[in-house]
């Protein structure tokens, strides 16, 4: 995976389960995929080494994928938005990708309160 490519994985899943990780790794993510630091200037923001944050950013991305591996939300939101391009009706295409958003972020803020 390339890295453009990694970036585009990682920012779905985090947006899928973003709400799992706590507010460290949630700002950590931000700064490293979002606004694109680098680890050493996250690192320095942070006053921790360049290794700690490459650790964090290690770590982040296992919980990401086990999130996945174990719920596979991402697989079934890109094979539930497979079927709805089908749907001829642009209206009922754009509710059907709503519902589908909704109830997923749902899933996740209820695991998240599970957890606490």
């Amino acid at each position: 995976m390339n890295r453009t490519e990694e970036y585009i994985h990682y920012n779905q899943l985090f947006d899928i389960y973003g709400n799992l990780l706590n507010e460290r790794e949630k700002e950590i993510f931000s700064l490293f995929y979002e606004e694109d630091l680098s680890l050493q200037e996250i690192a320095d923001l942070r006053s921790v080494s360049k290794s700690a944050i490459g650790n964090t950013i290690t770590t982040i991305n296992n919980k990401l994928d086990t999130y996945e591996e174990k719920l596979e939300f991402l697989k079934k939101i890109n094979e539930l938005e497979i079927l709805v391009e089908k749907i001829e009706n642009k209206k009922l295409q754009k509710d059907f990708k709503n519902i589908i958003e909704k109830n997923f972020v749902e899933d996740i803020n209820n695991i998240r309160a599970n957890e606490n």
